[in-house]
C-alpha cells in the first residue's frame, strides 16, 4: 500500500512539534511531501494521486485535510484512485472527532497502517472566489454567515495563546457587526436565517453534536438554520451546547436535504472545514459513497 503523507514543516503547535521528531520513522514506511505555501498540500495531493500513491495523508487540521481532500479531487479519477488517511494536529480536529481518529500519533498512525477504509458521502458546494466560479469539496462542515464572519476574523496568533478558545472570541466579535440574510431553498423548503451551518457528520467546532441526526452515509446534508443570531440567542444556546453538546430547539431550524443553495443580498463568506472558501451565492449537492477514508 503506497502511501504518501502531505506536512507543512513550518507548522507551528504542539502536535506539528511531535510530528516533526519522528519524520525520520514515518519516511521509512511512506513517502514525506512538505508543504511551503498555502495551496501547496492540494496540488501536493494530486500529485501524489498522479503518481500512483494508494494513500494521501493529511498531516495537519481540517485546513490541510481540506486541502488535501480537493487535491484528491482535482486528480482524474482521484477519489476512486486513492484513499484519504488524516493524522490530526490541528487546533480543533474536527473531522478526527466525527471518526474517533486519536490525536496520538503512534496511535494514529496505526490505523493509517492497517488501512481499513470506509466509503461516506462527498459533499460538494459550487460557490464564486474572488468573482470566479469555484468547485468545493468538503469533508465535514461548511458554514455561511458569523462562523464564517469568526473565521475571517481567527488569527494564528490568537490560536496559539488560546487553542478552541480562539473561535470562540472571534465569534463574540463578529456578533458585533451587522448580520447577513441568508435564504436557504431546497427544492420546495425554504427557510431564512442570519446563520446556516451544514453538515455531513455530527459534529461541529468540536465535540458538539449539532447536527445529531447526521449520517454521512445518507445522502443528503444536515442543515442548521439560526432565524436570528444575537446575544440572546447566544445566550439561550449556551448552557446547552456546554452542558449536552446540543442546540436547543426552539433556536434553530434543522432539516435534511440532497441538494440546496444558499443566497444573501449583502457580500456573506463562506467557509467549508473552517476555511474560507468563497462568498454567496452558493450551491450545495451530495456525491453518494464517493470518498474512500481510513478510519479505525
Amino acid at each position: 500500500m503506497r502511501t504518501c503523507v502531505i506536512f507543512n514543516p513550518v507548522a507551528r503547535g504542539g502536535k506539528a512539534r511531535h510530528f516533526r521528531h519522528h519524520l525520520d520513522d514515518i519516511s521509512q514506511e511512506a513517502t514525506l511531501k512538505l508543504t511551503a505555501a498555502a495551496g501547496d498540500a492540494r496540488r501536493l495531493a494530486a500529485e501524489a494521486v498522479g503518481e500512483g500513491f494508494e494513500v494521501i495523508v493529511a498531516a495537519g487540521g481540517d485546513g490541510t485535510l481540506n486541502e488535501v481532500l480537493n487535491g484528491i479531487g482535482d486528480a482524474p479519477d482521484g477519489f476512486e484512485r486513492a484513499r484519504l488517511g488524516v493524522l490530526p494536529l490541528g487546533t480543533v480536529n474536527v473531522y478526527a472527532r466525527e471518526y474517533a481518529l486519536s490525536t496520538k500519533l503512534d496511535a494514529a498512525w496505526a490505523v493509517i497502517r492497517q488501512g481499513r477504509e470506509r466509503r461516506v458521502d462527498l459533499a460538494v458546494v459550487e460557490c464564486r472566489a474572488n468573482g470566479v466560479p469555484y468547485r468545493h469539496y468538503f469533508a465535514q462542515m461548511a458554514g455561511a454567515g458569523l462562523d464564517a464572519r469568526a473565521i475571517e476574523l481567527v488569527s494564528w496568533q490568537l490560536k496559539k495563546k488560546l487553542g478552541p478558545l480562539a473561535y470562540v472570541v472571534a465569534g463574540l466579535k463578529a456578533l458585533l457587526g451587522t448580520q447577513s440574510k441568508i435564504t436557504v431553498t431546497a427544492g420546495r423548503h425554504s427557510a431564512v436565517g442570519e446563520m446556516v451551518l451544514i453538515g455531513n457528520g455530527r459534529c461541529y467546532g468540536g465535540d458538539y453534536h449539532i447536527f445529531p441526526q447526521a449520517d454521512a452515509g445518507d445522502g443528503r446534508l444536515d442543515l442548521c438554520v439560526f432565524p436570528r443570531v444575537n446575544w440572546l440567542v447566544l445566550a439561550r444556546c449556551t448552557p446547552g451546547l456546554l452542558l449536552r453538546g446540543r442546540l436547543p430547539a426552539a433556536c434553530v431550524e434543522e432539516f435534511q436535504a440532497e441538494s440546496f443553495t444558499l443566497a444573501s443580498l449583502t457580500k456573506t463568506p463562506l467557509e467549508a472545514d473552517g476555511e474560507l472558501c468563497g462568498h454567496l451565492p452558493a450551491t450545495f449537492s451530495i456525491e453518494r459513497s464517493r470518498l474512500r477514508i481510513i478510519v479505525p
